[in-house]
C-alpha cells in the first residue's frame, strides 16, 4: 500500500467564503499549526491577480508567498494553486525559489486542457512537483477521462486528482474514476481526491479511496472545519481522526481545533458554510453551486421552483457560472407570460372610486398600528397588504409575487389574493397577473412585491393610494419587519435596494399620488 498524504486547502478553497481575507496573522499562523498536526501538504492560497495584500491568501507571484510561510517547516510541503481560468504569466512562477512554495497545483476546466498542459510542462521543467487538477471530473466520459490521463501522464506529474467540483459524486461513480486512473497512470504518480460536500459524500468517498489500499501514494484534500464555499469541503480534523483510528497514523487533531477556535470560528458565525437545501439541489441538478447561492439569497423560490429553475439551465451553462447568466435564467423562469388584461379590468372596476390603503410589513406598523386602524375605520379604506395577512389589520386583498411567502398563508385567509404568474405552485387565489408587466428591470429588486403592486395599481387606473409599513431597509433586517414570520435578510444590500426602489417610486409617482402615512425612507422620493 502506498502512503496516504493529507493536503490542507483551508486558505485556498476556504477563501471562497470570505474573499480570502483571513488577515495576515491567520495566514502566517495556520501553517505552523498544520505542521504540528502532521498534515503533509499545505496549500497556501491562489496565485492570481496583479496585486499583493498581506491580509489575503491570494498572491500575484511565487515571490510574494515567501513572507506568508517564513520560516518554513521542513516536514511539510508548501504548494500554491494556479487557476487556468485566469492564469498568471509563467514568468511569475519561475524560476523555482527555495524559500517560496515547493510545488504547484494547476486547476483547469475541461475546455482548458491544452493551455493547462503547456503550463504544467513549463512548471515541471522549472523543477516544481506539479499536481494536475481536473475540475469537474464528472463532466468527463470514461473515454475522455482515460484520454486526458494518457495525455498528462507523459509529463510525469507529482499527482493527478479527481476533483468533485459540484459535490455530486457518489461512491460508485467516484471509484470508477479512481479505477480508470489507477489503471492508466504509472504507480509513481500519486492520485488525489478533492471533494465538495453538497451531497455529504466527501468523507465516505475519501474513506473508500483509502481502503482500496492502492499500490501508489494518494493525496486527500480537506480543510479545517470543512471550510469552503457553500456546503464546504471534507473536514480535515474528522478525516485525520479517522486515519489515526483505522490506519495507524499519528496526526494531532488539537492544532486543527486551535485553528478553528482562533481563526475560523468568527468567520463561520458571519458567513455560514455547510449542508443546505439549495446546495443539495445544485448538486442534484449538476449545477455550479454559485447558482444555488445566488438564487437562495433572493428569498423568493420554494424548493420545487428552485429545482425547476436549476434543472432548466443549459448543460454548458451549468458548469460555468456568472451572475449575468444566473439573472437571465431567473428572469426567464419568472416571466411566465399571462394575458391579464381582463384581470386588470376587473380590478379597475373593484377599486374605482374607493380609498385605498397599501400596507407593507414594515416595523412602523407596531408603532402606528392604532392610528392606521383608526384611519381605516374613519375613512372606510379598502386595504391591500403585501406578502402577509395583515396581522391586526383585516385586508380586503393580499398581493404577493413571492411563492415562499405566499405558501405560508395560502388557503388561510378570507382576503382576495392577487398573485403574479411566476408563482406556478399557487393553487388558491382570486386573481393572477402577468409577472413581467410589473417587475423591475433591476435584478436586485426584480420581484419586489411593494413595487409590483404599485405598478399594478397604476395599471388599473388608481390615481391615489395611501401607504403604510413600506419603511425601507435599515441594514438591520431584524428591525425592518413587523414580525419575525415575514422577515427576510436584505441587510447586506440595503442601500442598493433602497436606491433602486426610490427610483421606481419616482417613476410610479408620475402616474399616481403616493401618500405615506407612516415614516419611510422613501417619503422624499
Amino acid at each position: 500500500m502506498g502512503k496516504v498524504r493529507l493536503l490542507d486547502c483551508t486558505l485556498r478553497d476556504g477563501g471562497y467564503v470570505n474573499d480570502w481575507r483571513f488577515g495576515r496573522d491567520a495566514i502566517r499562523g495556520i501553517g505552523p499549526k498544520l505542521a504540528k498536526s502532521g498534515v503533509e501538504i499545505f496549500e497556501v492560497g491562489f496565485i492570481k491577480g496583479d496585486t499583493y495584500d498581506p491580509d489575503r491568501a491570494v498572491f500575484p507571484d511565487v515571490r510574494s508567498i515567501t513572507e506568508a510561510i517564513s520560516p518554513k517547516q521542513s516536514e511539510m510541503m508548501y504548494v500554491g494553486m494556479v487557476d487556468m481560468s485566469a492564469p498568471v504569466p509563467v514568468e511569475r512562477l519561475v524560476p523555482k525559489q527555495g524559500d517560496s512554495v515547493d510545488g504547484l497545483r494547476v486547476i483547469f476546466k475541461k475546455d482548458r486542457q491544452i493551455k493547462a498542459y503547456s503550463m504544467c510542462q513549463e512548471l515541471i521543467r522549472a523543477g516544481y512537483p506539479v499536481f494536475v487538477q481536473f475540475v469537474g471530473t464528472d463532466q468527463y466520459s470514461d473515454e475522455e477521462w482515460e484520454k486526458a490521463l494518457l495525455t498528462f501522464r507523459a509529463l510525469d506529474p507529482y499527482a493527478v486528482s479527481v476533483v468533485d467540483s459540484f459535490g455530486l459524486m457518489k461512491r460508485r461513480q467516484f471509484l470508477k474514476y479512481v479505477e480508470i486512473a489507477d489503471r492508466v497512470l504509472p504507480k509513481e504518480i500519486a492520485l488525489g481526491y478533492h471533494a465538495h460536500n453538497n451531497l455529504q459524500q466527501a468523507f465516505g468517498n475519501a474513506e473508500a479511496f483509502v481502503e482500496l489500499e492502492l499500490e501508489r501514494d494518494i493525496v486527500i484534500d480537506g480543510s479545517v472545519f470543512g471550510m469552503g464555499r457553500g456546503a464546504g469541503n471534507l473536514n480535515m480534523e474528522l478525516f485525520a481522526d479517522y486515519m489515526n483510528e483505522y490506519h495507524g497514523t499519528h496526526y494531532r487533531v488539537e492544532p486543527m481545533l486551535e485553528i478553528m477556535d482562533e481563526y475560523l470560528q468568527d468567520i463561520y458565525k458571519e458567513r455560514f458554510w455547510g449542508y443546505s437545501l439549495p446546495l443539495y439541489l445544485s448538486a442534484k441538478n449538476g449545477c455550479h453551486p454559485n447558482y444555488a447561492i445566488h438564487f437562495a439569497v433572493k428569498e423568493s423560490l420554494t424548493e420545487k421552483s428552485m429545482s425547476e429553475l436549476l434543472r432548466g439551465i443549459a448543460p454548458h451553462d451549468k458548469v460555468y457560472f456568472s451572475k449575468e447568466k444566473a439573472e437571465s435564467y431567473y428572469r426567464q423562469y419568472q416571466e411566465n407570460y399571462l394575458d391579464d388584461q381582463e384581470t386588470v379590468r376587473q380590478l379597475h372596476d373593484a377599486w374605482e372610486g374607493r380609498n385605498l390603503l397599501l400596507i407593507a410589513p414594515g416595523r412602523s406598523l407596531q408603532t402606528y398600528g392604532a392610528e392606521i386602524q383608526r384611519k381605516i375605520e374613519e375613512e372606510e379604506l379598502m386595504v391591500i397588504t403585501v406578502n402577509f395577512t395583515g396581522d391586526r389589520f383585516r385586508p380586503d386583498y393580499i398581493f404577493s409575487s413571492n411563492m415562499r411567502r405566499y405558501s405560508k398563508f395560502e388557503g388561510h385567509t378570507d382576503a382576495k389574493c392577487i398573485i403574479t404568474s411566476n408563482m406556478k405552485e399557487a393553487e388558491q387565489y382570486a386573481y393572477k397577473v402577468n409577472f413581467s408587466s410589473y417587475s423591475s428591470d433591476a435584478p436586485e429588486i426584480i420581484d419586489n412585491s411593494g413595487v409590483m403592486v404599485l405598478k399594478l395599481l397604476a395599471a388599473a387606473g388608481v390615481r391615489h393610494v395611501r401607504i403604510a409599513g413600506m419603511d425601507g431597509y435599515s441594514g438591520d433586517y431584524a428591525a425592518d419587519y413587523c414580525n419575525d414570520k415575514v422577515s427576510y435578510d436584505f441587510s447586506k444590500e440595503a442601500d442598493v435596494r433602497n436606491a433602486l426602489i426610490r427610483k421606481e417610486l419616482t417613476e410610479i409617482g408620475q402616474r399616481m399620488r403616493l401618500e405615506f402615512i407612516t415614516p419611510s425612507l422613501y417619503m422624499s422620493f
